[in-house]
């Protein structure tokens, strides 16, 4: 006779499992409300507390903490059958735990006298004692894997590779389990923990990282970290990397707007009158540039963008939707990945460091954009600044975007110096700039950079503000009649 204990918080498909176990000779232990569950569907079991000689104490606080149970789970098939035996103690083959919510819980604003209930003591308990015996005990704790455990069953037995990895995927929802516990505890008197744990699954290996001789992997079920390609080649780790710089700068646009990415810089953006329409000027920005990049448009491809995108090589198309046409026509570029646009998630943004990580959290904030020149941004030239500092806020530090009311005319991106990267910016420009308005990340500790824009032909420029320069960086724009804007904000990305 083989025993299952059964104690689930999440009841889906535990009726369904129990019957296939009472149909291949197990009997069942439970109790609380997965036995009024079971009871309720005329299935057979154990009470708990009737095979311990013990009640549930303690409102359900102690059910399964008992060396009956415990060493049921830990006991070892041959080893220690005889001091089971002295003490009554039965095998436990297969137990199937499902945690209390206590993750679902805290994002509640619960109080926490109330919400402590909510962490579950005898269940983590349990689990770890079984996955630890693994070569004698099957633990699940999702009922995702109930199917493979019932198809195992009718077959014979769950294989005991089978139980190794029912036990890594235990333990690792109890490490789980117990950061968020920690984590939130620790937030209550501080945005940061002491202590931060972190758990990230569906852990899949990449065929290499940065460079061919680096290894690497990607973590993450949501968002682009869970997102595979539609059609095209794994997406490598530089992929991701451009992909998440093309796909933030993208949710900045309302407009139909294309995004080009090379090396985790935007090398051509542009709002259109449709989607074609962005993307062909977004592409003519920098088209050298724009051979091997990711591209991001807020739009459905059709068959005729397709067709524009696959006269150049791309690596990643990145959109919400595909129209059949549209998949069929990329799908001779066979190499080329085609990825959905995800939702978006919401995270701490984290880098690592020699011994350890930064942990970075942007709160909601407010712009404030003030005129602080003699003249005021035409209509137009307004256009062109929101247009050049949405990009600037998500290309590399130092930066200068030159742009007119609909696409990006010139970038100089990471340089140390500010005004290098707005001379870069000229030398790439893809048309006149005469008439542009320039974006800088960060405040003009000196007027230089604003007076090699002005001779390039900008006539406005937006900034954070704040140097203690600030009076002769405005004086120099009243010189030159620009137009100047302070937004109160900086956009370092470094």
């Amino acid at each position: 006779m083989k025993w299952a204990l059964l104690s689930v918080w999440d009841k889906t498909g535990i009726i369904e499992l129990a019957q296939e176990l009472t149909a291949h000779t197990f009997s069942i232990m439970s109790s609380g409300g997965t036995g009024k569950v079971l009871a309720g569907a005329n299935i057979k079991f154990t009470e708990v507390s009737s095979y311990t000689g013990f009640p549930e104490m303690m409102d359900g606080r102690v059910k399964t903490l008992h060396p009956k149970v415990h060493g049921g789970l830990l006991g070892r098939q041959q080893i220690d059958d005889a001091v089971m035996a002295k003490h009554g103690i039965n095998h436990i083959d297969l137990l199937v735990v499902n945690l209390y919510p206590f993750e679902a819980m805290s994002r509640n604003d619960m109080d926490l006298d109330k919400l402590v209930e909510f962490i579950d003591i005898g269940g983590p308990a349990m689990i770890r004692a079984a996955a630890k015996n693994y070569r004698n005990v099957a633990v699940v704790v999702d009922p995702l894997d109930y199917p493979g455990i019932i198809s195992s069953i009718k077959a014979g037995d769950i294989s005991e590779s089978q139980r190794l990895v029912l036990a890594k995927k235990a333990f690792a929802r109890t490490a789980a389990y117990d950061a968020a516990i920690s984590n939130y505890l620790y937030t209550l008197a501080s945005p940061f923990p002491a202590t931060l744990s972190l758990q990230y699954t569906h852990g899949r290996s990449l065929r290499y990282g940065e460079n061919p001789h680096q290894q690497a992997a990607v973590y993450g079920t949501q968002g682009l970290a869970g997102t595979e390609p539609i059609q095209g080649k794994q997406m490598s780790y530089n992929n991701y990397l451009d992909v998440n710089a093309g796909v933030a700068l993208l949710r900045e646009f309302d407009d139909a707007v294309a995004v080009i990415v090379k090396h985790n810089n935007p090398c051509g953006v542009a709002v259109g009158s449709d989607i074609l329409d962005a993307y062909v000027t977004a592409r003519e920005v920098d088209p050298a540039s724009a051979y091997g990049s990711v591209v991001s448009v807020n739009r459905e491809v059709t068959k005729t963008l397709a067709e524009e995108i696959c006269r150049t090589f791309v690596e990643v198309i990145v959109a919400p939707r595909f129209s059949g046409d549209a998949l069929a026509v990329m799908k001779k570029k066979e190499t080329m990945r085609v990825l959905a646009l995800p939702p978006k998630c919401d995270n701490d943004e984290l880098r690592t460091i020699d011994g350890g990580i930064l942990v970075q959290r942007t709160p909601a904030y407010q712009e404030h954009w003030e005129v602080i020149t003699d003249r005021d941004p035409s209509a137009d030239e307004m256009k062109a600044l929101q247009l050049a500092w949405k990009v600037c806020k998500h290309t590399k530090s130092n930066t200068i975007i030159f742009a007119d009311q609909r696409r990006t005319l010139g970038i100089g991106a990471g340089q140390m110096s500010r005004v290098d990267s707005a001379k870069i910016a000229i030398e790439k420009a893809c048309a006149s700039l005469k008439g542009s308005a320039v974006a800088s990340d960060a405040f003009l500790p000196f007027p230089d950079t604003l007076e090699v824009a002005a001779e390039a032909g900008a006539t406005a420029l937006v900034q954070p503000g704040g140097s203690i320069r600030d009076k002769e960086v405005i004086e120099a724009a009243n010189r030159h009649h620009m137009a100047m804007v302070f937004t109160g904000v900086r956009y370092f990305r470094h």
